[in-house]
């Protein structure tokens, strides 16, 4: 398929919504990639609020996610949560990619626990993952993928279900080779990262509204040190870094939108005044949210 960009930063919250941006027709809460080349990316960070798995297969290809800079190359897997923001910088000719995007409300529609993604253990510390996978494990995802676009040709009564499983099927291999990678334990504190994963959640849809960690400590009915525990146990983070993580990345994205002033940004992701955000700003980016934006524009 061919992408189609347009020159400002854009979100999508909607997986329908981002491949009709990109030309492509998708009714479906899940879609796969034909793994031809993609002969123009988009020159701007943009941001997908669902979840995405990318397999290397040939070539390279050079992406800022989240606003840090990585090396994507062959055998490498991406794994992404909502809310990622990424730019392409450089991309060699021959780059190829399996490319899966999908709902998680689709996912999960007859699990019970709304956090087991999470619990795989792919987003303890970020909202990505690249894991460096084996030629074993690359084999049996393409296999794994060639059955997931074969089963999306079909129109009976359990194709949904199958598409779940072979989703879930896919997210369980990477998450056993990320385990074997890292020597990841199997973690005993289930209340503490369940309280976790919903102060990530809480974080994410409220963060512009609400900076304050008393507000997710009582969202939560805990105290306040308790959350702070809960959080520093999980991710090595105070609750109030993480909530400065998901508003900076917002900045990230809205800065990248010509059509929107500093002034209306700021009022936007929560703050009273442009030199308020200036100072937030440029506390984690060392540039002002001026020129951040003109050097994106570069």
């Amino acid at each position: 398929m061919k992408l189609k960009a347009k020159k400002n930063c854009y979100t999508q919250e909607s997986l329908q919504d981002t491949l009709s941006f990109f030309g492509v027709n998708c009714h479906r809460p899940y879609y796969i990639s034909s793994g031809n080349p993609i002969f123009e990316y988009p020159s701007n960070a943009f941001r997908i609020d669902f979840y995405a798995i990318c397999i290397c297969t040939e070539g390279d290809i050079t992406i800022e996610i989240d606003n840090q800079e990585y090396r994507f190359s062959k055998h490498r897997i991406l794994v992404s949560a909502p809310t990622t923001i990424i730019k392409f910088s450089q991309v060699s000719a021959n780059f190829r990619m399996k490319l899966i995007f999908f709902d998680k409300a689709f996912l999960l529609k007859h699990i019970a626990n709304p956090f087991f993604i999470e619990q795989l253990g792919f987003f303890k510390n970020s909202t990505f993952t690249i894991v460096s996978a084996n030629d074993n494990l690359i084999d049996k995802l393409i296999k794994l993928i060639g059955y997931f676009k074969d089963v999306t040709l079909r129109t009976t009564r359990f194709t949904a279900d199958i598409i779940r499983t072979i989703i879930f099927n896919l997210l369980l291999e990477i998450a056993d080779e990320l385990a074997t990678e890292h020597q990841i334990a199997v973690d005993s504190t289930q209340e503490t990262n369940h309280l976790f994963y919903k102060f990530t959640d809480l974080v994410q849809r409220h963060s512009n509204q609400y900076k304050d960690v008393q507000y997710y400590a009582d969202q939560l009915f805990i105290s306040n040190k308790y959350l702070i525990q809960v959080v520093k146990r999980a991710s090595g983070k105070t609750p109030h870094e993480i909530i400065d993580e998901y508003v900076l990345k917002e900045a990230y994205v809205l800065l990248g939108n010509p059509g929107k002033t500093i002034s209306q940004i700021s009022y936007e992701i929560g703050f009273h005044s442009i030199s308020a955000f200036g100072r937030f700003f440029k506390k984690y980016a060392t540039l002002s949210p001026s020129e951040y934006r003109k050097r994106q524009n570069m």
